[in-house]
């Protein structure tokens, strides 16, 4: 059904059934991106991720009908740039699908130098190189994680609500369910170690979103 939908949105499409055919597949055909489901007989989601991050380039955007956030953060912590939870309206993964396409094309366009450096200093940030320092300590980030974290730093001190945050990465309204953004926040606090109980670099104001510190 995700097949047939997305042929009729104009993409081309395979289907692969099994986790260990998955593997192959991906790393012989390097597809422009992979939506990959969690559970998959043989070889899970998961473990596929895992094997094929250092080789495929490309976006994953992980399924699942688990409604567990350990199993959210691995998925991420595994390499996957997008996770949706099923059942997931077929918009809102046709808009997931083009803004990851999207983003690789913003990716392979020359861009200026431009740099931040906020948090008193202690975190700076290139959108040429797309490279993250925080205490002298380089953070390695995926592309979704530095694509939030450019856009937080960007307006450094200014609160951005998670509707705003949503329209701009994925243009496209926040229906109030999707976690995308939140994940994010989470993946990005713990790589640069800001306590998520009392957070010094991304803080969480109530009711109204995050806020990077100066």
């Amino acid at each position: 059904m995700v097949s047939q939908f997305l042929v009729a949105n104009g993409f081309d499409t395979v289907q692969i059934y099994r986790g260990d055919e998955a593997i192959e597949a991906i790393n012989n055909e390097q597809p422009d991106l992979v939506v990959l489901d969690l559970m998959l007989p043989e070889i899970d989601g998961l473990s596929i991720c895992r094997q094929v991050r250092d080789t495929y380039k490309g976006s994953i955007v992980m399924l699942t009908a688990l409604d567990e956030d350990i199993d959210e953060v691995t998925g991420l912590e595994v390499g996957a740039d997008d996770y949706l939870c099923k059942p997931i309206k077929p918009r809102v993964l046709l808009a997931h699908i083009r803004a990851q396409l999207r983003r690789q094309t913003i990716d392979a366009t020359p861009k200026p130098n431009t740099k931040l450096t906020v948090n008193n200093g202690a975190l700076s940030i290139d959108s040429v190189a797309r490279s993250v320092s925080c205490n002298q300590l380089e953070v390695v980030l995926t592309s979704a994680e530095f694509d939030l974290l450019w856009l937080l730093a960007s307006e450094a001190g200014k609160i951005i609500s998670r509707d705003e945050l949503h329209k701009r990465i994925f243009k496209l309204e926040f229906d109030g369910m999707d976690r995308s953004i939140d994940l994010r926040v989470s993946r990005l606090r713990k790589k640069l170690q800001d306590d998520p109980k009392e957070p010094q670099i991304i803080k969480t104001v109530r009711n109204k979103g995050y806020l990077l510190a100066e």
